[in-house]
């Protein structure tokens, strides 16, 4: 049974940073893409950032990068969103979502239940 649970969400001052983790069970983080997906309040679905299966290549979208980075531990069959310079616009509900293919952008067939992140002063 594949699970994905995500942690390290919280509240932050802008400026500041947060690594959020996405624990990976019932199947292997290596043998696939994995992504980064966040909902704001009141606004609609935004893919963040994705990684491909052996972790060579990472994609983020424009918002995010340079502050936002996705790595994985194959070891701890773990993916990770360290976030630096987080502005209030980062605020959302960010969820770990399970790609079916080996590169990110094919399809997310499975996804936590998201770790909420505030960005406030």
């Amino acid at each position: 049974q594949v699970q994905l649970v995500e942690s390290g969400g919280g509240l932050a001052q802008p400026g500041k940073s947060l690594r959020l983790s996405c624990a990976a069970s019932g199947f292997t983080v290596s043998d696939y893409a994995m992504n980064w997906v966040r909902q704001a309040p009141g606004k609609g679905l935004e893919w963040v950032a994705g990684i491909n299966r052996d972790g060579a290549d990472t994609y983020y979208t424009d918002s995010v990068k340079g502050r936002f980075t996705i790595s994985r531990d194959n070891a701890k069959n773990t993916v990770y969103l360290q976030m630096n310079g987080l502005n209030p616009e980062d605020t959302a509900l960010y969820y770990c979502a399970k790609d079916w293919s080996d590169y990110p952008g094919y399809g997310m067939e499975y996804w936590g239940k998201g770790t909420q992140v505030t960005v406030s002063s």
